[in-house]
């Protein structure tokens, strides 16, 4: 069921499936880029669920006032106090340790066209987790839309962005609009 309405979804937005197929494993950290319109959750949910995988997601808490806070919450929501993440990326990676099916959809530019470095917390989770990086993606000029490779972190956070950035180097969200160049901080660190 899920899938034919992710399917459906994809459709009334004009969007084709393509790409990859999703991991065997239950639980995943879904990265979704770019983010550049309302339209891209839908859209990612629609990807998540023809994909036949479980979505959660984090959105800021505002979203979650009624009356869409319970519909939101059952779509997979969760909500994120962005002036306060506090333990926000140690609760999900212990999430993401309970085996329980779930897809992590994590837009890491943060808000719609973000600039400067992506936000670490999918890497952080998918490596202290030990589950796989999926590649999600939106691209507007081919109204494509699916899933590239999937990966674990390594530990080399340079060379596994290297690989992000060559995926979406040809990727272009719903909106014309700049994105952020998938980079971390983390990589202008030097090594320990």
């Amino acid at each position: 069921m899920r899938r034919t309405v992710g399917r459906g979804v994809l459709r009334v937005l004009r969007y084709r499936l393509v790409g990859e197929e999703p991991p065997q494993e239950p639980v995943s950290v879904f990265v979704a880029y770019p983010h550049t319109s309302w339209l891209d959750l839908p859209l990612m949910l629609g990807v998540a669920w023809a994909s036949d995988l479980k979505p959660g997601f984090l959105a800021k808490k505002s979203i979650f006032r009624a009356p869409f806070g319970g519909l939101l919450r059952s779509l997979g929501g969760i909500a994120v106090d962005r002036a306060n993440p506090g333990t926000l990326v140690a609760d999900l990676t212990e999430r993401a340790r309970s085996g329980q099916p779930l897809s992590l959809v994590i837009a890491p530019e943060g808000t719609q066209g973000g600039q400067g470095h992506w936000k670490s917390g999918f890497y952080r989770i998918a490596q202290d987790a030990d589950v796989p990086l999926v590649l999600g993606y939106v691209d507007q000029p081919t109204r494509t839309c699916g899933l590239g490779p999937s990966f674990r972190p390594s530990g080399d956070v340079r060379a596994d962005m290297d690989r992000v950035r060559a995926f979406y180097a040809d990727k272009h969200g719903a909106r014309p609009m700049p994105s952020a160049v998938p980079s971390l901080r983390e990589e202008d660190e030097p090594p320990a």
